[in-house]
């Protein structure tokens, strides 16, 4: 799971023949054969570590080498460089018939996993999971930040006990607190949750999940979690993850208070308030049995690279994740092949149809590097495996800009980015886009935590001036009213699920323009002496500072 996408499917279109080109040479119905190839059924919802992969990735390369890049990958041992990046991950399986149930009172309450309960299969190197009447503790949001002096564990011994916990930040309801209120921090992320949980010497940590704090409905949380998972290869697993990383479905979880005589909301009240202790289910136990095949693949991230003329070892990026969810659980329909249309086919599709346009024009003063990235819907593992092991010094990294989720809505007389973040680099977008018309508008929805789930986050981190682009909601027609309405059916009823397909109804007017925009940056920034920086007081500005002396 990720950021929210802010497209969604188009309920009316404007022909493609209409909008074949845009202002930089876009053309819209390359973009469209793009998706509607890579998105078919016949590449499998292009799982990593699958026949979809093998053949998503043939067909990326075979764009790049059409686009007039060269390999822009690992280097061989002649010299020369491939078109791939090796990523080795971690791959982890549930197997069998997995059991979860809890206790209390000599009665036992199942719950069926992907209905009641979404329980990942373990990342901890282990054949099989053995939790047995382990001791639960209500742990509210599960953060603990010091600078905020904010600790909901307390000192408690949790080694062995199975924690309960909220999604997102102890502000969320309320809106105001030490949390930055509506907007989403690190610490509301489930992927924080399940760090701190290891930290804790927790067994086990299982994430209430209700949709507005989440982002995103119960089918989003099924079909992640309940399927292949992936991770980096790490030698110390359990340093980073629980034995067991579970969500559970709010009801369920509220009972599951019930029973041993606590209330769901009033506990969820006393979590939003730095007095919260720890509170222990009294009698009440959680047991969790179930097999974990494991194994270390090679996934790929491709890198297609146009050297530049004046400043070769100066680098902007461009990415766009290739996977998707693959084949999973089915649908009400009985389809089994998670497309991922929107997301991200529409991303490579953007990405390539860049690639085109700077490929056959004029050649930039600085290297563009065109990266298309494995796992991200697994935890944005191929960009943080590039981020951690980069193909090209990050210190002379200009910036990265992320494409996921194209706006195929139509034209919007606006654009936003993932997040809040101040950097010059959207600066330089905002004052471009001025010239065509259109204006900025902050991310619609902070508290979803867009920021950290999109690609642009490992490089962000990194100090890497880093942003994911998104198409804005006021559109041309029907406005924000409209724009949102789409935003919100399409997180509803295709997000992370098999209805997620490609369209000829899809209108890629908005699209043209929006790419037009990203290549007028890219441009800008390739034939400049400029280095774009994080604002002052940004997160991410110390560890840019700290290599301020390798740029020229």
């Amino acid at each position: 799971m990720k950021k929210l996408l802010l497209a969604a499917v188009a309920l009316t279109a404007i022909p493609l023949l209409a909008i074949a080109a845009g202002p930089a040479g876009i053309d819209a119905q390359r973009l469209s054969d793009t998706v509607k190839t890579i998105a078919s059924d016949e590449y499998e919802g292009r799982g990593p570590a699958t026949p979809g992969e093998v053949k998503t990735v043939a067909y990326i390369i075979a764009q790049m080498k059409a686009d007039g890049l060269q390999p822009g990958g690992d280097k061989q041992p002649d010299g020369t460089r491939a078109w791939t990046q090796d990523v080795p991950l971690g791959r982890f399986e549930i197997t069998g018939t997995p059991s979860f149930s809890y206790a209390i009172g000599g009665a036992t309450q199942a719950l069926a996993q992907g209905d009641d309960i979404a329980v990942r299969a373990s990342m901890t190197n282990v054949d099989r999971v053995d939790i047995e009447n382990a001791p639960l503790v209500f742990l509210g949001y599960g953060v603990k930040a010091r600078e905020k002096n904010w600790d909901d564990f307390k000192g408690m011994d949790l080694k062995g006990k199975v924690g309960i916990v909220l999604i997102n930040d102890p502000d969320f309801e309320t809106g105001s607190g030490d949390f930055g209120g509506k907007a989403m921090t690190y610490y509301g992320r489930w992927t924080y949750k399940y760090e701190e949980a290891a930290r804790q010497g927790l067994a086990g940590l299982i994430i209430v999940h209700e949709t507005a704090p989440a982002s995103y409905g119960w089918a989003t949380v099924k079909n992640s979690n309940t399927n292949v998972q992936f991770d980096i290869v790490r030698k110390k697993p359990l340093e980073a993850h629980p034995l067991m990383e579970a969500w559970i479905q709010r009801d369920q979880a509220a009972a599951m208070l019930q029973k041993a005589g606590l209330d769901y909301e009033a506990l969820k009240k006393l979590a939003q308030t730095r007095d919260f202790k720890p509170v222990v289910l009294t009698g009440e136990t959680f047991t969790a049995k179930y097999d974990v095949d494991h194994k270390v693949i090679v996934s790929k991230n491709v890198a297609g690279i146009l050297p530049g003329t004046k400043h070769p070892d100066e680098l902007l990026v461009y990415t766009a994740h290739w996977d998707h969810l693959g084949v999973g659980r089915p649908d009400a329909k009985g389809d089994k092949i998670y497309n991922g249309a929107l997301d991200n086919a529409s991303g490579i599709a953007c990405l390539l149809e860049l690639a085109r346009v700077f490929g056959q024009g004029p050649k930039p003063e600085r290297s563009i590097l065109f990266l298309a990235v494995t796992a991200e819907e697994k935890g944005l593992l191929g960009s943080e495996y590039y981020a951690a092991n980069p193909l090209y010094p990050l210190a002379t990294t200009v910036g990265d800009i992320n494409m996921d989720g194209a706006g195929i809505n139509g034209r919007a007389h606006d654009f936003t980015i993932s997040g809040s973040a101040k950097l010059a680099l959207l600066d330089d977008l905002t004052a471009l886009a001025a010239t065509r018309g259109r204006t900025y508008s902050p991310d619609p929805r902070p508290e979803a935590g867009s920021f950290f789930r999109s690609d642009h986050f490992p490089f962000a981190k990194r100090g890497v001036p880093a942003i994911s682009f998104g198409s804005g909601q006021n559109l041309l027609e029907g406005g924000v009213t409209r724009g949102k309405a789409l935003a919100d059916a399409y997180v509803k009823d295709r997000y992370h699920q098999p209805a997620d397909e490609w369209s000829a109804d899809w209108d890629w007017s908005g699209v043209v323009e929006d790419l037009t925009l990203l290549h007028d940056l890219g441009w800008k920034l390739a034939n400049s002496r400029e280095w774009p920086e994080w604002a002052a007081g940004s997160e991410f500005k110390a560890a840019r500072d700290e290599t301020k002396g390798q740029r020229k």
